[in-house]
């Protein structure tokens, strides 16, 4: 067991789109694996302050203040242990690993998954993979829901990490996805730019905010999706689900916010099949999870600078379902 109790101290500044926002509100939106009443209780307690100063959860923002989180890390948490869990490699270098990830794979350790994550297949294919990029996470550039499979690419050292991240961030990696999702969607190609949240309400979900009533600024983070109509399916009339229409989208994304994909389809009136959280809780169709595939990915190796593109076929159980659909139109 490893019980490291060495507090972690980081400092930001505030962005523009932070002015004006509640301080505890922000920093939940920055930290989505922390309730907002764990950081307000670290504000209470001294563990985080602005400009140097004792703040209290309720402060407004100003433009570029410091703020300085010093926060302990997670005591107790298990030791990360390699594990023979196959996985399947579509492309492999002396930086990266560019891996198609099942569906119900969580990718990192996180309370009710120590163990059985990507991450721990990794450090068995892997093994000089621990410690890069963080103690929990190591190799992890970015993150595909529990249910999303497709996609994902790993790091395989520091250097590695550094550049893919900065490519991620500066948002000129290529990601696209296939979605099902409910009804017809209207226009047949179109952009969803809605800035999105930690739900006001439900902590353990996301939302697209609406103006902050008060100052009329912009809650939330900037996200923006991109979707193009690719067929129109409808059920066969007769079985044991009603007749209904789904469409077969193409998604585009040019931000990487928490859930993105099934918040913004869901704020939309097209909520993705199978999306529980989002979507319908009864569900039109017989799928065991929500229909969401990271399809293709288009990035820059980090040693040549050569740009790559790889693509993950729908997985089984997706492409059955549809098989099991009648095309109409796209």
């Amino acid at each position: 067991m490893s019980n490291c109790s060495q507090p972690a101290t980081r400092t930001v500044t505030t962005p523009p789109e932070a002015v004006g926002q509640r301080l505890d509100r922000w920093l939940a939106e920055q930290l989505p694996e922390q309730s907002r009443s764990a950081i307000q209780r670290w504000i209470k307690a001294g563990a985080i302050r602005v400009d140097g100063a004792l703040v209290k959860a309720g402060q407004a923002l100003e433009a570029q203040q410091q703020i300085t989180l010093t926060i302990p890390q997670v005591t107790d948490v298990p030791s990360l242990t390699a594990e023979a869990i196959p996985l399947k490699i579509l492309y492999e270098d002396d930086n990266l690993l560019i891996v198609d990830k099942e569906a119900g794979m969580v990718v990192h350790p996180a309370p009710g998954h120590e163990s059985g994550t990507l991450v721990h297949a990794i450090l068995h294919h892997c093994p000089e993979l621990e410690g890069v990029g963080g103690e929990r996470r190591p190799g992890i550039v970015h993150r595909l829901d529990k249910e999303t499979s497709g996609l994902l690419v790993v790091a395989k050292n520091d250097r590695a990490h550094r550049d893919l991240q900065a490519q991620f961030k500066a948002r000129t990696v290529y990601k696209e996805y296939l979605a099902l999702v409910e009804g017809t969607i209207e226009p047949a190609t179109g952009r969803i730019n809605a800035p999105i949240g930690r739900h006001p309400v439900e902590r353990k979900r996301q939302a697209v905010l609406p103006p902050d009533p008060q100052s009329g600024k912009t809650q939330g983070r900037t996200a923006i999706t991109d979707y193009y109509r690719e067929a129109v399916y409808v059920t066969a009339a007769g079985g044991d689900y009603p007749v209904a229409r789904f469409s077969l989208v193409r998604v585009v994304l040019h931000t990487g916010r928490t859930h993105q994909i099934r918040v913004h389809f869901a704020w939309y009136k097209h909520p993705i099949v199978g999306d529980t959280l989002y979507g319908y809780r009864r569900q039109r169709l017989p799928l065991a999870r929500h229909f969401l595939h990271a399809h293709k990915l288009r990035l820059r190796l980090p040693d040549t600078r050569e740009e790559r593109e790889f693509v993950a076929p729908l997985p089984a159980d997706l492409a059955t379902l549809l098989a099991t659909l009648h095309s109409t139109e796209k």
